[in-house]
């Protein structure tokens, strides 16, 4: 999902709840269905456990649907169904929103809910209606399930389907657990790729629909703003695709740092307590001089976006991939007398074939942002650690490999 603007609200942390019954399931032999007749996995199924959040920001692990015994049996699986075992989930900067804040936008948790939404795992069962995936194929899972007859559905750009099941937005449970049930359709097959590296697939496409839409070309100057992972997985394909000069901001100086450790010939610029119209003369002068052609924004904070306008020359673009408040200012006479293109993204569409070839012939390296690893059974040290600005995080992968 796309990077948002951090929220002043309260962020508040409760004892996670532990519930008994996700102990005392018996480990099973599974069998799953394959063809037309069931086929024996040469592994065991623990419980269905999954990591939780409600309206009162409590954090929680405690067992999840579908339930280690319908996996087994096959019951729940629709037409167009595959049964995946999750094994890697990264931790998104929404899942910790979600906790934290409660909501993002119009997207309110209302209930328990289930979070995660970048995730890449093992087929373990398949419904009869399914021909093209296998027990056994490892894929990554694209959390959109779009209607698939609506207009947008229908020209191709499925992330504007108002009727999209998006999992981990509420109220549709994510990926943080053992097993899901999804439409085959929506699982890609990443051959011998890592389960990190396909989880990591899901930040990739977001950074690849900004880039495919803002048209960035050989040679363009580019302004990334923000150095997290989405801006990191940006910044990475931005070099890949030949711009140049290339300057990446953040306030956060360790973050810099890690920008240009995976990309030496990034431009680095800290952003410092000014306007938006000094900090893009500053943001130019680290440029050699240069307006960016392309100003790439991945944080979704108002100040930022104010800044990215100030900065791009004239008739040059601001896109915004981050996410951030319902309302924000923006100088609007700085953009209309210089035409500025302001472009926006919500999510992705028809990117992930793309963002596989990327990572398989080693042109992006999505390995490296990968800082910290914890067992499902951990998420809530995992959560904790994502949350905490000083822990030097950049992604948190939760695993659930045995």
């Amino acid at each position: 999902m796309q990077p948002f603007a951090p929220r002043s609200g309260r962020h508040r942390y409760q004892t996670p709840v532990t519930r008994s019954r996700t102990h005392t399931s018996p480990t099973m032999s599974p069998s799953a269905v394959e063809g037309n007749g069931v086929a024996d996995v040469k592994t065991t199924l623990k419980p269905n456990i999954g990591v939780y959040t409600n309206p009162n920001h409590d954090l929680w692990v405690t067992a999840a649907e579908p339930s280690a015994e319908a996996v087994k049996s096959g019951s729940d699986l629709k037409h167009g169904e595959v049964s995946v075992a999750i094994r890697s989930t990264g931790i998104c900067g929404s899942d910790v929103h979600f906790w934290h804040a409660g909501c993002i936008g119009p997207m309110i948790v209302e209930g328990d809910h289930i979070l995660g939404h970048e995730s890449a795992g093992e087929v373990i069962a398949v419904h009869p209606s399914v021909s093209h995936l296998k027990v056994g194929d490892r894929v990554a899972v694209e959390p959109n399930i779009p209607c698939g007859t609506c207009e947008p559905c229908l020209t191709g750009r499925y992330n504007g389907c108002e009727s999209v099941l998006f999992l981990s937005t509420p109220p549709v449970p994510g990926m943080l657990r053992r097993y899901i049930n999804h439409p085959a359709v929506w699982c890609h097959k990443i051959g011998n790729m890592s389960f990190e590296n396909g989880a990591l697939l899901e930040p990739l496409s977001v950074a690849l629909a900004g880039m495919q839409r803002a048209q960035v070309a050989l040679g363009d100057p580019v302004l990334i703003c923000g150095a997290g992972p989405i801006g990191l997985i940006t910044l990475q394909c931005c070099a890949a695709a030949g711009a140049s000069p290339i300057v990446i901001t953040d306030i956060s100086e360790s973050r810099l740092a890690f920008a240009k450790e995976l990309c030496p010939r990034v431009i680095t610029h800290k952003v410092e307590r000014q306007s938006a119209e000094d900090s893009a003369k500053a943001i130019v002068k680290s440029f050699g001089g240069i307006e960016p052609s392309v100003a790439l924004e991945c944080t979704g904070v108002e100040s930022s976006i104010a800044a990215a306008v100030w900065s791009v020359k004239f008739g040059g673009k601001v896109f915004i991939i981050g996410v951030g408040k319902n309302e924000i200012n923006l100088p609007f006479m700085r953009a209309s007398v210089r035409e500025v293109d302001i472009q926006l993204q919500y999510r992705y569409c028809n990117t992930w074939p793309r963002a596989i070839r990327l990572v398989e012939n080693n042109v992006v390296d999505l390995s490296k942002l990968v800082t910290h690893k914890f067992k499902l059974e951990d998420a809530i040290k995992a959560f904790e650690t994502s949350a905490d600005a000083k822990s030097g995080a950049i992604k948190v992968m939760i695993q659930s490999l045995d």
